[in-house]
């Protein structure tokens, strides 16, 4: 249990970590969306590469936000039967729906992006538009790498659903006791 709880306490971390990484690209991508915005609708010109890079720094806040987004139990959810649950009813909920979905599904697209990525990062790839961004395999290694820290995220929440169905205090302290 107590490694349980250690596993726990890291990931969601790495996951707080992320989430403020992604909440400063948040602010640069509307500062790049204010831009574009005011050279397109004022000055009547426009970049292909302010365009792109604002479709990069939302496809980044997306698949890096994903996990700190499951920390905070602030996904998308069909929350009708889930709210009525008492805690017990929720960690089932939240164990089956992590081992039969979540795991599997992050795995899949952790595997079938591997190829995807290497791909793109051996080519160099970059926008086939004139005046598009380069290294475009950055963008396209988010998405193994999003996918990847909503499956550690996933255990842990796994891990403490296991420590509600036992009877553990699944919160974890500051202070790691």
């Amino acid at each position: 249990m107590r490694l349980m709880k250690s596993y726990i306490k890291f990931i969601d971390a790495l996951s707080e970590k992320t989430g403020m990484f992604v909440s400063w690209l948040t602010g640069l991508m509307v500062l790049v969306v204010c831009y574009d915005v005011l050279t397109r609708y004022v000055f009547r010109m426009s970049s292909v590469g302010v365009q792109e890079l604002e479709w990069h720094l939302f496809s980044v806040i997306f698949l890096l936000g994903a996990s700190y987004t499951l920390k905070l139990d602030r996904h998308v959810r069909i929350d009708i039967f889930y709210m009525k649950l008492s805690r017990r009813g929720k960690a089932v909920v939240d164990l089956a729906g992590t081992v039969l979905f979540l795991v599997p599904f992050a795995l899949l697209v952790i595997w079938t992006s591997k190829d995807f990525t290497l791909n793109s990062f051996t080519i160099g790839e970059s926008s086939p538009d004139p005046g598009g961004l380069p290294a475009r395999y950055i963008l396209k290694a988010c998405v193994p790498l999003g996918f990847f820290l909503v499956l550690l995220q996933g255990i842990a929440l796994a891990f403490r659903s296991i420590l509600v169905l036992s009877g553990e205090d699944p919160q974890i302290r500051e202070d790691g006791k």
